[in-house]
């Protein structure tokens, strides 16, 4: 099962006014300035949820982004992270946030599992290019401070190549991201690259490290996600090694001893995390961390929270 069909089944901002000039002469269409609604709470671990978590329609009845925003606050979230954006312009969002007064702190397009940046062919790569760019818009207009992207696929060519091919992608990123104030995040995934796919669980992050430090550039992060990889290795571990790289954190359950997919710090989730609290107490990392799961109307919204806060201890 992969992590968009389990979703189907089952910090830094910068405010915009300050970037219009700076926008403009990287070419980023800019929205109109206006308020952006802030996070309700204070505190240093902020819950959100995906986008695409949210119900689309109620009685038969389609909902307005708008609507569904103030779904993930009516369950208590403390915003959103709008993994839909390859469907949006990045107005529109602006407006939704602006009418919902919801929080959007991030964005992403899951084409990057198709249209990926490690594809040989150029005009793919800078199709996916074109993607990532699109998602620093949206973020940026939202009031978001990132983007999270899957760099690609193992199965695209030799490690050094794809690495390769992806990095030099990036790069072409990073003034557009610098000038607009978001992060580009990578998140660790069942994509074959920086792990070895095939082998044991007691494996260290030291691939995913080295990649994030080839860039040389604050712009550049992780976006963590706790359950993917706590089939491979320590997620505790992973944390403290990751450090200030780990901007933000994905949230899944995950069963070592049934190989799959569970229900946040359910029965079956033996994910340690106990050992997750502790790095992130040793840590005094602050930032979001957003549910990746089954979703549906507000009150599974709800109850995603409430496993959330669990397993945080909130």
């Amino acid at each position: 099962m992969n992590r968009r069909s389990f979703l189907q089944t089952s910090a830094l901002a910068v405010p915009a006014v300050a970037l219009v000039h700076t926008a403009a002469a990287q070419g980023a269409a800019v929205p109109e300035t206006g308020a952006i609604p802030m996070p309700k709470s204070s505190r240093p671990v902020l819950l959100s949820c995906k986008m695409g978590m949210i119900a689309g329609e109620v009685g038969g009845k389609k909902l307005s982004i708008a609507n569904r925003l103030s779904m993930a606050v009516e369950a208590g979230f403390d915003g959103v992270d709008f993994d839909e954006a390859g469907g949006y312009t990045a107005q529109q969002v602006r407006d939704a946030v602006k009418e919902s007064g919801v929080f959007v702190h991030n964005a992403i397009n899951h084409a990057h599992w198709s249209v990926r940046l490690t594809d040989a062919k150029e005009d793919v790569r800078a199709k996916a290019r074109a993607n990532m760019d699109h998602c620093i818009r949206v973020s940026h207009a939202a009031g978001g401070s990132g983007i999270l992207i899957v760099v690609g696929s193992g199965g695209d060519g030799p490690a050094e190549e794809i690495e390769e091919r992806c990095r030099a992608e990036i790069r072409k990123s990073l003034p557009l991201a610098s000038a607009l104030g978001q992060r580009i995040l990578f998140e660790n995934v069942w994509n074959q690259m920086m792990y070895d796919h095939d082998k044991g669980p007691e494996q260290g992050p030291e691939r995913f490290i080295r990649f994030v430090d080839s860039f040389n550039s604050p712009w550049v992060g992780m976006y963590y996600d706790v359950g993917n990889h706590w089939k491979y290795g320590q997620p505790g571990e992973w944390l403290k090694a990751f450090g200030p790289r780990a901007v933000k954190m994905d949230v899944k359950g995950f069963s070592r001893a049934k190989n799959r997919f569970v229900e946040i710090g359910g029965e079956d989730d033996d994910l340690p995390w106990d050992q997750v609290r502790k790095a992130i107490s040793d840590l005094s990392w602050m930032g979001w961390t957003t549910a990746e799961v089954g979703g549906g109307d507000v009150k599974r919204l709800t109850v995603v929270r409430q496993q959330m806060e669990k397993v945080f201890g909130l």
